[in-house]
């Protein structure tokens, strides 16, 4: 599966250190990624039904800055994202629309990644839809069977009589592998039966060994897309598909595991469960988790229909950088709210900075930059340079992105020499994406 354009990135002098990422599974602040060393991150990616909504957005800027932070520092970047192009939701809404499931997928894919190139992120290097990788999945639950740490339920329902469900075996796992239920998470048992009752698991499955214990492999229902496999007809389960997504493109252990909040439980738990399972390795160095966005007082969410698009932004003509730096005016990781007039104001101040750099903005939105911008580098830049080793040390502090806008605020505040104006311009750029 093709990703979308890669932005260009301005060159700066000296470099960067390796982000400090808050790890939810330890609490603690973790180096992201070991100097000389490649940095792998996987990010999960959307379910194509309805994209991409600030939400959406909030979580792959984060990581945006983290892989443009890496870049700035010198490291080699291996970025992996997924598609999860079949699964429930997806469905439902093909059948509530009357729409086939791979058209609507195709067409969310598609509008993803226009918003994601008129947001200016870096690309993943492997973007990969579950339909891609069937083969890799089901061999995994394969495996995993073959460890006796999946186990069939049977299934009534499914379209071949005599067809079953396959689960992960949580006692199993903890028996025979380094991982134990909580230990990605840093959840209680309490906490995680609630969320995995609100977040598509299905504790009351008759059958299950443990309530908590997470489908691996579907067996096919009728009217429901299904591949062949030794488990029989069906389709992956949700955490199985990362697990092997990511270890096929990144490795056994990873740097970092990154989305947004609502995939701490059960998402990342078992993706990363499932992939100790299979390797006896940990799965992610670090696992970084951005906040919840609110919209009128509740999550913003698919199934609350609350849902704030960057694309009806854009055709509204709000341009993608004062989007961006609404995003990034948040720290990642809390959980804050969207409010109605949120791009205006971030208009207004991208104006500001624009005006006090004499960059004027052109019919079609674009910016025209002054030609001091295009000053070959060490020219009268050395006013900058203190502002550029700032800024780099917010980002090094668990991506503080507000904490680095202020610094512009601040340096925009004043009057500088052109040469040095530029540099600015560039780090804001480089680092944080949004170009003047």
């Amino acid at each position: 599966m093709r990703s979308w354009p890669r932005p260009d990135i301005p060159a700066l002098p000296g470099s960067g250190r390796a982000p400090r990422l808050h790890d939810d599974s330890s609490g603690h602040f973790l180096e992201s990624a070991e100097a000389g060393a490649e940095a792998t991150l996987y990010v999960c990616g959307i379910t194509p039904y309805d994209a991409t909504h600030i939400g959406h957005a909030a979580t792959y800027l984060a990581f945006d800055t983290l892989v443009r932070s890496w870049l700035d520092a010198g490291i080699d970047v291996v970025y992996t994202q997924n598609v999860t192009d079949v699964d429930d939701p997806l469905l439902e809404r093909a059948t509530a629309t009357g729409v086939d499931w791979r058209e609507l997928a195709a067409s969310q894919i598609e509008l993803f990644r226009t918003d994601m190139a008129a947001l200016g992120v870096v690309p993943p290097a492997s973007y990969l839809g579950v339909t891609e990788t069937i083969d890799e999945i089901a061999a995994a639950v394969d495996a995993l069977r073959t460890k006796g740490i999946a186990y069939p339920v049977p299934t009534p329902d499914a379209a071949v009589t005599g067809g079953e469900d396959w689960y992960f075996d949580i006692a199993a796992a903890e028996a025979a592998t380094p991982w134990v239920l909580g230990s990605e998470s840093g959840l209680d048992r309490a906490t995680m039966s609630t969320l995995f009752a609100e977040r598509g698991g299905d504790p009351g499955r008759e059958g299950k060994r443990d309530p908590l214990d997470p489908l691996l492999w579907r067996a096919e229902r009728t009217g429901e897309p299904a591949w062949d496999s030794l488990m029989g007809r069906g389709r992956p389960g949700w955490h199985i598909e990362c697990s092997v997504i990511a270890r096929d493109t990144l490795g056994d252990t990873i740097c970092v595991q990154g989305g947004g909040g609502d995939l701490v439980f059960p998402h990342h738990e078992f993706s990363a469960a499932h992939a100790t399972a299979l390797t006896g390795e940990r799965f992610a160095r670090v696992n970084a988790h951005g906040g919840l966005v609110a919209f009128d007082g509740e999550k913003m969410s698919k199934s609350l229909g609350n849902l704030v698009l960057v694309s009806q932004l854009r055709a509204a003509g709000v341009e993608p950088a004062a989007i961006r730096l609404a995003i990034l005016s948040h720290p990642y990781r809390d959980d804050w709210e969207w409010h109605r007039g949120d791009e205006q104001r971030a208009a207004e101040r991208l104006a500001g900075w624009r005006a006090a750099a004499g960059v004027a903005v052109v019919a079609d939105g674009s910016a025209n930059a002054a030609s001091a911008f295009d000053l070959p580098n060490g020219e009268g830049e050395s006013e900058a340079l203190d502002l550029l080793e700032q800024v780099r040390t917010r980002l090094h502090d668990d991506l503080d992105t507000p904490g680095a806008l202020a610094l512009f605020d601040a340096w925009f505040d004043a009057p500088h020499a052109p040469a040095a104006t530029a540099l600015a311009a560039r780090a804001l750029d480089a680092l944080l994406g949004i170009r003047l």
